[in-house]
């Protein structure tokens, strides 16, 4: 990822501005899903918020709620929001690989997770838009099956429930990865 700031449309711009303006501390959040597949890669899809697996510090979750999450003010007024994540999967080391969004925010740091991981956390829900999202990453970055099967062999099948379903659909995804 680049160090220069991104530079995202409207409403997210607005969004986050008045997000971060609104916090009374400084607060990270750890993001994967659309969003982040439309703010890095450009992902056509539009999506309506930002999910996010982890807040730091914890105790700003109920204000990070307050300020943008889904029955806020500002959800209201620009229709998009936070949304934390209540279940999800994401390979074992992912946090050593995060990276920060560049916005130029002065209290909110948004933290995403890298591609290969953000592919992974999409395997087990495996819905008809986790499967596109799939294939758009894959060809746009020209991800490699080998990467991605050998991080969902270490960091996740071993801690997953329902192994055998959710390694069915690595095994099927490899059909997106290029030859």
């Amino acid at each position: 990822m680049a160090n220069d700031p991104i530079e995202l449309p409207k409403p997210w711009s607005d969004f986050l501005k008045e997000a971060d303006s609104a916090l009374s501390q400084p607060v990270s959040l750890t993001c994967i899903g659309g969003f982040v597949l439309t703010a890095l890669y450009g992902l056509p899809r539009p999506t309506g918020d930002i999910d996010y697996i982890e807040v730091q510090p914890r105790e700003a979750a109920n204000e990070i709620d307050e300020v943008g999450g889904p029955n806020s003010a500002l959800a209201k007024k620009y229709r998009v929001c936070f949304q934390n994540v209540g279940i999800a999967y994401w390979p074992d080391q992912y946090e050593s690989r995060i990276e920060e969004l560049k916005l130029n925010l002065r209290k909110l740091k948004l933290w995403v997770l890298e591609p290969y991981d953000l592919l992974l956390s999409k395997v087990p829900r495996n819905s008809p838009k986790d499967r596109e999202d799939a294939k758009y990453l894959i060809r746009k970055l020209n991800l490699e099956f080998a990467t991605f099967n050998g991080r969902w062999e270490k960091e996740m099948a071993p801690r997953i429930g329902n192994r055998e379903r959710h390694t069915l659909t690595v095994d099927l995804w490899k059909e997106y990865f290029p030859k």
